[in-house]
């Protein structure tokens, strides 16, 4: 197409991480071939019925190009999230990086709370108990599973 822009000017190594529950942080590399002014742009939409809004707080390099962005208040839905990346300079026309990606699957999870461990040396057991971390999405227990490493001193 007319409107390709310049090949290796797109945007590269897009990839996005959810932590503290909903906090997002999606970040980027300027494109190899990209000009030195090349400016990048990101939009997303969290599901279908919800509006494309652009990136409201910027990641910059040094150089005070963006290269990334950090949102708060992330809901995550059971259908894909659409982001795409472009980008403008004075000397050429930059390509469009665009991706579905279903946040589920980019949550880091928080660390188990509140843990007890009560020991009765008499049974010689041990009771560990703990509160399941908290998501967003979902407050069903059986989505989780946990493993315990005992080590003896």
């Amino acid at each position: 197409p007319v409107f390709a822009g310049m090949n290796g000017s797109a945007i590269e190594n897009f990839s996005c991480v959810i932590y503290n529950i909903s906090l997002m942080r999606c970040t980027w590399q300027a494109g190899r071939d990209a000009p030195g002014d090349t400016q990048y742009f990101l939009y997303w939409q969290n599901s279908r019925d919800n509006d494309v809004m652009e990136c409201e707080l910027y990641i910059k390099d040094e150089n005070g190009r963006n290269t990334g962005c950090r949102f708060q208040n992330v809901m995550i839905n059971t259908e894909g999230a659409y982001f795409l990346v472009n980008g403008s300079s004075k000397d050429s026309l930059i390509q469009f990086y665009d991706e579905y990606i279903e946040l589920y699957k980019i949550g880091e999870l928080m660390p188990p709370s509140n843990i007890t461990v009560n020991c009765n040396e008499m049974k010689n057991d041990c009771i560990i108990q703990w509160q399941r971390p908290q998501i967003s999405h979902s407050n069903k227990d059986n989505c989780f599973k946990y493993e315990i490493n005992i080590k003896y001193k």
